[in-house]
């Protein structure tokens, strides 16, 4: 057993013998190691980070979907962020079960597609959580996962669980064509050149560069905000000195961030709510 599983297990023992899940929290909502349903019966079961805020529940829940940089550095920004709003996170770990250690060259692997279910299947069960409100937030290819999530196709028409709202950060918007099953939110750097916002903007209106497209006015509609000045990564303090990735250009924007908490914040508690009063 691999020290992450054996820090779960600790931490699983640690709580009601009666639960099936950890139900630890404090006023901070550290983050508790957890793993996806049973290594015995999957090869590649997920792990991650739950957080529960203080307060009692059920609560509104989120999972976080990382992008190509991994998901610790992701639940330390957004999940202690979005646990202190009152809702209940994990961020799931979509590499290191599967031996991947870098993943920026292309779209998410094919393997990965069902994880956003799999942590929703995990948190409609918890007695944290109140099922009927959950929503996925990703970020880069995570956004394109969690969109896919939600469009009308396969993915979404054969989950029984399902979610009640999405969050796209930056994502390549050029590979979605169906109509979006629940409300969603998606947010680009008007200077991106990793994820431009032109096919965000042409998703949002019903058209692209390759004349297939979702229908304009069907399905549910898609919010799209354009950051002024913003590139790729623009919530990450990390690159407040510019970087260059595979020729793509990366910069931290913190009037970008900030319109970001702001608007997430608002557009999560139209949808799924949360327990605090908005201002």
């Amino acid at each position: 057993m691999g020290t992450f599983a054996r820090s779960a297990a600790l931490l699983a023992a640690l709580a009601s013998a009666s639960a099936e899940f950890p139900a630890l929290a404090a006023a901070d909502s550290p983050p508790i190691p957890v793993e996806f349903e049973s290594p015995l019966t999957l090869p590649q079961p997920l792990q991650g980070y739950l957080r529960i805020p203080a307060g009692g529940g059920p609560s509104p829940a989120v999972v976080l979907l990382h992008g190509c940089g991994g998901w610790r550095q992701l639940d330390a920004r957004w999940g202690s962020r979005l646990a202190a709003w009152g809702y209940v996170t994990l961020t799931i770990d979509r590499f290191e079960t599967r031996g991947i250690r870098y993943a920026c060259t292309g779209n998410p692997q094919p393997a990965g597609a069902h994880d956003a279910y799999r942590a929703l299947n995990f948190l409609v069960t918890h007695p944290s959580v109140d099922p009927r409100r959950v929503a996925v937030i990703g970020f880069s290819q995570g956004a394109l996962l969690a969109l896919l999530s939600v469009e009308r196709g396969g993915l979404e028409r054969n989950a029984k669980a399902k979610f009640g709202a999405a969050i796209g950060f930056y994502p390549p918007c050029l590979g979605l064509k169906d109509d979006m099953t629940v409300p969603t939110l998606i947010m680009v750097g008007e200077l991106d050149d990793w994820t431009p916002a032109r096919e965000c903007r042409n998703l949002v209106e019903g058209r692209d560069d390759w004349g297939i497209s979702r229908e304009k006015g069907k399905g549910i509609p898609i919010e799209l905000i354009v950051h002024p000045g913003a590139h790729h990564d623009f919530d990450i303090p990390e690159f407040a000195t510019p970087r260059q990735l595979l020729g793509r250009h990366l910069e931290f924007s913190q009037p970008a961030l900030d319109r970001s908490i702001d608007a997430m914040r608002k557009f999560l508690y139209s949808t799924i709510g949360n327990k605090e009063k908005q201002p």
